[in-house]
């Protein structure tokens, strides 16, 4: 028994021998920090991250970061974190908060451009030896740009401990982007060989970098190398042609998704009423401030706004769409210049109460983490969630849509009025009720659609009127009530929008697009998919 309580004392002094140790290095290394020079900086940086230590790492990125600085008084150096009303200080060792104190009080440890470009890659260096996968990716990645031929021989040990594909593929690209930089003809040779096979778009001017710096004048085996180089650079641009073609078709098939759910809701009502609604915009604009007003009365479930912003969203913008409709429409039925002059005076109402309620300046709507990234397919092919869950959604409300719409007896009813108003009256279905239901269905709809929105674009009382053209444009081009070609026209309109950017810019191609609807009405101009049944006699 006494000797294994020895053991544990000789132990226990050991780690206690080692703690020391470290403190006392670290504690040297940044007392000398606050009065060191640039060049002394170099020294000290280069210790700290041979220490290896996650604090020495910290300090290192805290370094980088310029939220390093020491007290005036004591020369002691901390974390200095900025806020309203002063610094809140960090001690380094035991993460403890000291105090907040004001600017005078201490001077931040500064780096020239050169330093800190160094700090980088010893805070690279050191992060390859880290347990967690990520860290040790954005090592890599970090050692990639830095240019740093000398930390080949610490990349190649990596590559042989690496266990994580994900991180292996790193440390090659790395590896292979060093090999460039030697000057062996056999390493530059197997770094072509294997960018040929990746079509990362930092790979593409790591080659070109790669060519300018060949002489092949003096040297036939650099024309071969150089020849080979730009196989590889125009296989790379070649791919890189075909991934660009994927992403503006998902951008076109974004921009559609979002056109469709702010035109589908016009589109039932304007096929069963035949009204022009010029406050539909504001429908969009009031499902927007919703979705605000929704995150600032659950603060605390941010994660989850949206899906408490939907039912709201509907519920108000349906609300004011059938208020509007008892209040005003259903009096000026059969008169379009009147409804037209109406709805804009309505539009101008509603835009001036978000005004006087919000103030007219755009407000913030917090994205979850949940809809917040990229999902990268490829390294040259990167989706944004965001958009995704936003071309998911206008599919899901299509599908609810077209079961409302033919499996409901309310959405019978207002298929028989849209497709003959008279008829439907003869046989007893109240059409005054109808109007009203479908007005606050195509209502709710568009406040749908400023959830969806309030997350691309800034929530503003001129929110609705970006989109309005753009409505009647999808309805039009589309056919007037029919969802699948509200659908097919907003997804053909969002393609060729996408498709005719890069070489046209965003405005001439919109300019393009509603000139190629209007040639496009002039031969069809119940639009893609006519309704049946249903002649010109829109709302007798």
């Amino acid at each position: 028994m006494n000797k294994f309580a020895k053991l544990l004392v000789i132990i226990f002094m050991f780690l206690n021998i080692n703690n020391d140790s470290f403190a006392q290095n670290i504690d040297e290394l940044l007392a000398a920090l606050p009065s060191a020079k640039f060049s002394e900086k170099e020294v000290l940086v280069s210790k700290l991250g041979d220490l290896k230590t996650e604090t020495s790492i910290k300090v290192l990125k805290s370094l980088e970061k310029g939220t390093l600085y020491f007290l005036r008084s004591s020369k002691k150096v901390i974390y200095a974190d900025k806020t309203e009303e002063g610094y809140i200080l960090t001690d380094i060792l035991t993460s403890e908060i000291i105090g907040k104190v004001k600017k005078k009080k201490i001077k931040r440890i500064s780096l020239n451009n050169k330093l800190r470009k160094f700090t980088r890659t010893i805070i690279a260096k050191s992060s390859l030896l880290s347990q967690k996968p990520h860290i040790r990716i954005h090592s890599a990645k970090v050692i990639f740009g830095s240019r740093s031929v000398e930390l080949l021989p610490i990349i190649n040990e990596a590559l042989k401990k690496e266990t994580n594909d994900k991180v292996k593929k790193q440390i090659e690209m790395t590896q292979a982007r060093l090999w460039l930089l030697t000057e062996d003809k056999k390493l530059q040779e197997q770094s072509l060989d294997y960018f040929s096979n990746n079509t990362d778009p930092k790979v593409q001017s790591v080659i070109n970098e790669f060519i300018q710096n060949l002489d092949t004048e003096k040297n036939d085996s650099n024309l071969l190398m150089y020849n080979k180089a730009i196989s590889v650079v125009k296989k790379i641009e070649s791919d890189i042609k075909f991934f660009k073609l994927i992403e503006n078709l998902f951008f076109g098939l974004s921009l559609g998704s979002i056109l469709f759910l702010a035109s589908v809701g016009l589109a039932i009502t304007f096929g069963v009423m035949g009204v022009i609604n010029l406050a539909h915009g504001e429908m969009i604009m009031i499902g927007a401030y919703t979705t605000y007003v929704t995150q600032l009365a659950f603060p605390n479930l941010i994660e989850y706004s949206l899906m408490i912003s939907l039912p709201f969203a509907f519920i108000v913008a349906g609300l004011v769409g059938i208020i509007i409709e008892r209040g005003v429409i259903r009096y000026l039925y059969g008169r379009p210049l009147e409804t037209l002059l109406a709805t804009f005076g309505i539009s101008l109402i509603l835009q001036q109460l978000v005004r006087s309620i919000f103030s007219p300046i755009n407000r913030p709507v917090i994205t979850p983490n949940w809809m917040s990234g990229m999902f990268e397919i490829h390294p040259a092919l990167s989706l944004s969630y965001g958009r995704l869950y936003i071309i998911i959604f206008s599919i899901t409300v299509f599908v609810a849509l077209l079961a409302i719409l033919s499996k409901t007896h309310v959405g019978i009813q207002i298929r028989a009025v849209m497709q003959n108003r008279s008829m439907a009256r003869a046989m007893g279905i109240k059409t005054g009720w109808i109007d009203s239901m479908t007005f606050g269905l195509g209502s709710g709809i568009a406040g749908i659609a400023g959830v969806a929105l309030s997350q691309i674009t800034n929530v503003g009382p001129n929110l609705g009127q970006n989109y309005i053209i753009d409505c009647f444009m999808v309805v039009v081009f589309g056919g007037v009530g029919n969802l699948w070609g509200t659908l097919t026209g907003a997804f053909l309109i969002g393609i060729g929008n996408k498709f005719l950017e890069p070489f046209s810019g965003a405005v001439l191609a919109k300019i393009i697009t509603l000139i190629f609807v209007i040639l496009f009405i002039q031969k069809r101009p119940r639009g893609m998919f006519a309704l049946k049944g249903r002649a010109s006699e829109i709302n007798q």
